[in-house]
């Protein structure tokens, strides 16, 4: 098949995050397969307009605040998606509406949907643009199949007015070679991590407020990320006297990810809404336990009480009471993380990849 992927954003963009890992770890994979494959996608200042990434032939066309607004023309112009079997748009932040762009066929990919979140972090004249921008999915899209990566983004857009059988559920996947245990490498003393962008719908604060009741002084918390919020972070922390108990790193590279994966007793994950869960999964393989909200996508990421603990979302007592829980048990710990090891050894990039071509084979047989 020739394929023509269309995202915001390719995994070498400074802005780049989970949906973009998403992408490239299932197309390239793809490609790998014997398709040819090709993304339109925006750019940023100073880089090459081409590029050859996991054997995808990239296409970057102005920059993040352009991009919507110049894509469709030169689609049209240098890259023609009739010439394409299938468009794949990834329908992440706000809808370019490639559907129009004159491909014979077109499928949405849904990491997930902000819907009413986006009020919690974006200022009110921005927020109320992306959540209008999602209102015409229904409409926009009709007819076109779509492929969403969890349960929870499907039964989202059903909601919306998708009709359900027209959405495939195809899971990400997790390298599990990459992401394993060493139990040299855990802490000696409780240790809780976050690991994210630091923006305020993540609820990092409601993670550091459960911390701050953790009863045991030498437990602490590590929170790995960068983002606009750290500054209301700190002064948080601060307020709550907890400032030799946190500490934030910052943007951390892969290594060190890993690092902290193997030697935090739990991973905790307080947002109240996300279209799956990866680095749940991910310290999962590294038999690490996971604390989050039972939020859409976050339950499905983490089994309760098997792989971790789930939470009312918002519900500082009750995770704090779980890192309690943990803190006081170094044998839970142990038990849950390699119950959360096999669980992560079902979820392969290759299933993923696999999955998605033969779904796009049905589009383009049809």
């Amino acid at each position: 098949m020739r394929i023509l992927l269309v995202n915001w954003q390719d995994r070498e963009n400074p802005q780049a995050g989970g949906a973009e890992i998403h992408l490239h770890e299932v197309y390239g994979r793809v490609a790998a397969l014997g398709h040819e494959v090709s993304l339109v996608c925006g750019g940023w200042p100073g880089c090459p307009a081409r590029a050859r990434l996991d054997g995808i032939d990239v296409y970057r066309v102005g920059t993040r605040q352009t991009f919507p607004f110049l894509a469709r023309r030169f689609a049209r112009r240098v890259v023609r998606p009739e010439r394409f079997d299938v468009l794949v748009e990834d329908i992440n932040k706000v809808p370019v509406y490639a559907g129009t762009w004159g491909a014979p066929r077109t499928v949405g990919l849904v990491p997930h949907l902000f819907g009413d979140t986006v009020f919690q972090e974006a200022p009110l004249p921005l927020a109320a643009a992306v959540w209008l921008a999602e209102r015409p999915l229904p409409w926009a899209y009709r007819g076109m199949p779509f492929q969403a990566i969890s349960e929870s983004t499907a039964e989202d857009l059903a909601a919306r007015g998708i009709p359900r059988e027209l959405v495939r559920v195809i899971y990400c996947g997790i390298d599990a070679r990459a992401f394993t245990p060493d139990a040299s490498r855990r802490s000696p003393t409780p240790l809780f991590a976050y690991l994210g962008r630091l923006r305020r719908y993540k609820g990092v604060d409601l993670v550091i407020r459960a911390f701050a009741r953790v009863q045991d002084p030498a437990a602490r918390l590590v929170i790995a990320g960068s983002g606009d919020y750290r500054p209301e972070l700190e002064r948080l922390v601060d307020s709550l006297a907890l400032s030799g108990r946190v500490e934030f790193l910052g943007f951390i590279g892969e290594a060190e990810k890993l690092d902290l994966l193997r030697r935090a007793w739990a991973l905790a994950f307080a947002s109240p809404k996300e279209g799956w869960g990866i680095t749940n999964l991910e310290a999962a393989a590294c038999a690490t336990p996971v604390v989050a909200s039972n939020s859409p996508g976050l339950r499905e990421s983490v089994r309760d009480g098997e792989t971790g603990f789930l939470v009312p979302h918002g519900d500082v007592a009750a995770m704090a009471a779980r890192f309690e829980e943990l803190a006081a048990s170094p044998s839970l710990v142990a038990t849950l993380g390699a119950q959360g090891r096999r669980f992560a050894e079902t979820f392969t990039w290759e299933r993923a990849a696999q999955e998605t071509a033969a779904h796009l084979a049905e589009v383009v047989d049809a």
